[in-house]
């Protein structure tokens, strides 16, 4: 995937670009599939528990079904292959890892909204901006409640500033903007990827409409995100790139 010199800059100026149809049909229709068999397999373990909402998961309404790279080929194919490095190349440099990966579903006429915050703001502590690659599996609309993305300029912020966030009654969403600018909506087909900093400000909308809105997440970081008191790794820090070059580890090749 060529990445061009406007993307970059756009990237650097404005916090995101957009590559649209970047992905394979083989690369979507897997991931559509693998999102299907997790969806029935989370709603089963929220009515064994008899819950409702289980973090900021709403039963049948909006779930983030995150980490089951390392227990799915087809997912973990997706993850370290040549797309995502050269995203990741462009945006981050030679160096990257795999920090963090999930589904972003919300369910038929029920899928509900998601407020501002930077994926930096859930955290929890200063660090070095990572990488947010947002890959929409259906065809995104304001309707379905597609992604939202507020500029570096638009919300009055350098690229690295990280604002305090306050958590959402009744969501539990962070919340870290409050103004009125209501951000540019990624209008964009199945299979297209919208690239952005974990400190670009963004949100979505609810689903109004009659089918379910999928999206996957793929985040990584130029180098291993700790906790705040260094003890340990926050998440992962799977080598996608090292000194330019791309590593498929072995959980990539066989799911295990």
């Amino acid at each position: 995937m060529n990445i061009s010199a406007e993307q970059i800059q756009q990237f650097r100026e404005q916090g995101y670009f957009i590559i649209e149809r970047a992905m394979t049909e083989e690369q979507l229709e897997g991931l559509r599939a693998e999102c299907g068999r997790y969806v029935a397999k989370y709603e089963s373990e929220m009515e064994a528990k008899g819950v409702t909402t289980l973090g900021i998961n709403h039963y049948k309404a909006r779930y983030f079904i995150a980490n089951r790279g390392n227990e799915s080929p087809i997912i973990s194919g997706f993850l370290f292959s040549e797309l995502m490095a050269d995203i990741a190349r462009a945006t981050l440099g030679d160096n990257a890892y795999l920090f963090n990966e999930q589904y972003v579903v919300k369910a038929a006429e029920k899928g509900i909204k998601f407020a501002w915050h930077q994926d930096s703001g859930y955290i929890g502590h200063y660090h070095r901006p990572y990488l947010s690659c947002w890959c929409a599996l259906d065809d995104m609309s304001v309707e379905n409640g597609t992604i939202f993305v507020l500029s570096y300029a638009d919300a009055g912020m350098a690229s690295d500033d990280l604002f305090d966030h306050v958590v959402e009654e009744g969501t539990n969403d962070k919340v870290g903007y409050t103004g009125s600018n209501p951000g540019a909506p990624c209008i964009v087909p199945a299979g297209s990827v919208v690239v952005f900093s974990s400190r670009t400000l963004h949100r979505s909308g609810p689903n109004t409409t009659a089918n379910m809105r999928r999206s996957y997440l793929a985040q990584y970081s130029a180098e291993p995100i700790m906790e705040k008191d260094g003890s340990r790794l926050r998440a992962q820090a799977v080598p996608l790139l090292i000194n330019g070059e791309r590593v498929a580890p072995e959980y990539a090749n066989t799911g295990t």
